[in-house]
């Protein structure tokens, strides 16, 4: 049995999808070596930024690429017992040449192409095993968001965060990705300044994100906002809002332990389907980017997470039973004992 197993995690990450698959890959890769792993990112120039910014203290391996073509040759010569993949770019094939039979865990939201795995992590609220039947045929199947992974400081603010829930807004929390696609972030900003009055809001983006330059002109004269960019402090800020507009992400998750009311803005094709989940358990308003009557439903949305008092508290309760925050650490003990059974091959490829 391997003491100290060393797993190597491949994500994605770019302009064109984000952050998140390195963030919530980060999170697993913390709970696995909590128990004992070691672990280590296969790191693009892309990846490193995001593990620059909130894992520097990660080991990784450089790489000049994470493609399907580049992926064989960057994996060589590094040594590792188990692989994570969170890369919707990436499949069977890719799997296989990278792992040559290391135990696999795939972290997908699809369900739209063949994987090699002996686990997939898929924290969608209407995902089914039917899904994955001729995706990833004899895999463990960890479905649904009591498996989503949400760092720890999330689930340690879940009671206080419940027990303040149900009051008047005065706190705005606006969380639409690290990456910002299309400068989504300044147009909701400025749909709130028409609306909030007094309101405070709190504005996360990341470092390279293209609303920011404005963010900053216009924070410097409206006293309401206050920008946090590559902040450390996220549990803490959605504890104390009292309600969010945020990227369907993996972010959801993280409003749901902590109860906030949300309208959940859809930026992508695969966020949909999680989103209408949410949606149907009156869990999240939904707002879809791509709606012709976008800023319309946006308003809409926005009105009543400010005005009414009683939406936020059904958003609130339902939200809050979906994800308990525990999702990292469930996964990393079902990965650790796939890792445990098996007779892995060797440490250096």
């Amino acid at each position: 049995m391997i003491l100290q197993p060393r797993i190597l995690f491949i994500a994605n990450a770019g302009p064109d999808v984000g952050g998140g698959h390195v963030m919530r890959s980060l999170t697993l890769a913390r709970a696995l070596a909590a128990k004992g792993a070691a672990c280590a990112f296969l790191a693009p120039p892309e990846v490193a930024a995001v593990l620059d910014a909130f894992g520097p203290d990660i080991a990784r391996e450089d790489a000049t690429s994470v493609d399907a073509e580049h992926l064989a040759d960057a994996a060589t010569g590094v040594a590792f017992d188990a692989v994570v993949f969170d890369h919707y770019g990436l499949a069977r094939a890719e799997h296989e040449a990278v792992a040559h039979g290391r135990p696999t865990l795939v972290i997908d939201d699809l369900a739209d192409r063949p994987l090699a795995a002996d686990l997939v992590l898929d924290a969608g609220p209407a995902r089914v095993a039917a899904d994955y039947a001729f995706f990833a045929d004899g895999a463990r199947l960890l479905l649904g968001p009591s498996y989503a992974p949400v760092r720890p400081d999330f689930a340690a603010l879940r009671e206080a965060a419940l027990a303040r829930r149900g009051g008047p807004v005065g706190r705005v929390l606006v969380a639409l990705g690290l990456t910002d696609l299309g400068k989504i972030t300044s147009r909701v900003v400025d749909h709130l300044r028409q609306r909030n009055g007094q309101v405070a809001l709190d504005i996360v983006l990341g470092s390279g994100a293209g609303s920011l330059p404005g963010l900053r002109r216009v924070a410097a004269h409206d006293p309401r906002i206050t920008l946090h960019v590559d902040t450390q402090d996220m549990a803490a800020l959605t504890a104390a809002a009292d309600v969010a507009i945020g990227a369907a992400g993996s972010t959801t998750w993280e409003r749901c332990v902590l109860g906030l009311p949300s309208a959940l803005l859809i930026l992508a094709d695969n966020q949909r389907p999680a989103a209408l989940a949410l949606a149907a358990r009156d869990a999240a308003l939904v707002v879809d980017a791509q709606d012709a009557d976008f800023e319309a439903v946006l308003d809409r949305a926005i009105v009543r997470l400010l005005s009414d008092a009683a939406t936020r508290a059904r958003l609130s309760a339902a939200s809050a039973e979906v994800c308990d925050g525990l999702g990292a650490d469930r996964a990393a003990e079902a990965f650790l004992e796939i890792i445990a059974a098996r007779d892995v091959a060797p440490r250096h490829p």
